[in-house]
């Protein structure tokens, strides 16, 4: 697939829009083929003072490797559920992507004063 081929994709925390950059896997292309149609919105939820975690509604697939997360990292968690980092964590994900224009304390400041709402769309 070319980069012609390939939908971009945008994510916005709350209100919030962030410039990401996706991984090169099966877990994004069909996450963007999910969004091609219409944006996907997510309710978080606030989870071990270090992340944000989701349901995306169905399954995409999966490449877990073991990570140590940073901040701005997205990832797939048991194939089903998104998680944004503010923090670290080490466990087996599958990587989505990196939000590269928010710092740590940017991230804290966009994920850690309670539950929050992502979209994921197509430009």
């Amino acid at each position: 697939m070319t980069n012609q081929d390939m939908t971009e994709m945008t994510m916005k925390i709350g209100d919030t829009q962030v410039a990401v950059e996706w991984a090169d896997n099966e877990a994004v292309e069909a996450l963007r083929e999910l969004v091609k149609e219409e944006p996907l919105t997510i309710q978080m939820s606030m989870y071990g003072g270090f992340e944000q975690v989701g349901p995306i509604g169905q399954r995409l697939p999966v490449s877990d490797q073991q990570t140590t997360t940073q901040s701005g990292d997205i990832v797939l968690y048991t194939g089903s559920q998104i998680v944004v980092f503010y923090g670290s964590n080490s466990w087996a994900y599958t990587r989505l992507g990196h939000i590269t224009d928010q710092s740590a304390e940017d991230m804290k400041n966009l994920l850690g004063n309670g539950d929050v709402t992502i979209t994921i769309g197509s430009k």
